[in-house]
């Protein structure tokens, strides 16, 4: 006869069929209308939430249901207490989720799209641009620990094919008939051409300090070749497009500049605190993209900077994160 579950009875807490722990389990991708504060800033945006958790091996499943209304929970205490950061929400919806699902630990992660108003470099017309801003917690007995994080995007110029234009360049202007020191101040006048890249940097600080999303967003532009706008008038763009093409940047240029820029503006991060610096540029005369990234405890990459010694074991998010 075919066992009858009962309404009442836990399913999920019971035990599987299968005594096997599980790293991960929960929900992803749930949709909620959170009020973020940045610096002076607030404002309501659409945030997509992704939480899970440890599943003991004597446990059948998580309470799935259970996760939109701790977010809802979660949400209305920070607001009340004008808690507004990203990461410090995620930390909260963590720490709730640990206490409510009993579970030995939780991991969020909360993205959202964030405005940020500017000028444009020679116009000064006021344009707004969408970065991604993220918060992610892991709570557990142990404790808790967070990360703020953007996600921002500019312009590539490749080193590599700007060199073998301006070869080439010099070539033909010495078979034209101009002396070698002449071709070279032509070459340092007159921009040299390259492909260009769409980048987009991401960068994530784990730190127990209150950090201005706006600067991280800097730090993440700067990393690339220039700063690229929605509105762009044609000083504008000259601008632009000159200024990347006399800064040329591989993909590992932009996360070795993010990493010790972030070092160099965020002196206050402690050895332990965290960074991870990823990009990725967008190829044009290439079908696949390309990939860098560098991540550590500020201690491991300050020392790596301040040495020239590279450590032995770069710490993951997912280790730095656990402890």
């Amino acid at each position: 006869m075919t066992d009858v579950i009962r309404l009442d009875e836990d399913l999920q807490a019971s035990p599987p069929e299968i005594a096997l722990a599980l790293s991960r389990a929960g929900v992803t991708g749930v949709q909620k209308a959170v009020r973020i504060r940045r610096g002076n800033a607030e404002t309501v945006m659409a945030a997509i939430i992704d939480c899970t958790v440890d599943l003991a091996a004597d446990q059948k499943g998580v309470h799935m249901s259970r996760f939109p209304e701790l977010f809802e929970e979660a949400i209305e205490l920070v607001v009340e207490r004008e808690a507004l950061l990203v990461e410090v929400l995620a930390e909260h919806i963590a720490r709730r989720v640990v206490e409510r699902q009993g579970a030995l630990r939780a991991e969020v992660w909360i993205r959202a799209q964030w405005p940020i108003h500017r000028l444009t470099p020679v116009t000064q017309l006021a344009t707004q641009e969408m970065v991604t801003l993220c918060g992610i917690a892991a709570a557990s007995d142990a404790g808790t620990r967070r990360a703020v994080g953007v996600e921002a995007t500019g312009i590539n110029a490749c080193p590599c094919a700007q060199g073998l234009v301006r070869g080439r360049a010099s070539e033909r202007l010495l078979e034209a008939g101009f002396e070698e020191g002449d071709v070279e101040k032509i070459l340092e006048l007159v921009p040299i051409a390259t492909h260009n890249q769409r980048g987009r940097q991401t960068l994530f600080v784990g730190t127990e300090q209150d950090l201005d999303a706006e600067v991280l967003v800097e730090i993440a532009e700067r990393s690339m070749s220039a700063p690229i706008y929605d509105l762009l008038k044609r000083p504008d763009e000259l601008f632009v497009v000159e200024h990347a093409h006399l800064q040329p940047r591989f993909v590992e240029d932009s996360v070795r500049h993010a990493l010790r820029d972030a070092l160099e503006t965020l002196p206050q991060l402690d050895d332990d605190d965290y960074l991870l610096s990823r990009q990725v540029n967008f190829e044009t005369i290439h079908i696949h993209d390309v990939v860098a990234e560098r991540f550590g405890t500020a201690g491991e990459i300050r020392g790596e900077l301040e040495t020239g010694v590279p450590v032995d074991r770069q710490t993951t998010l997912a280790d730095w994160l656990a402890g």
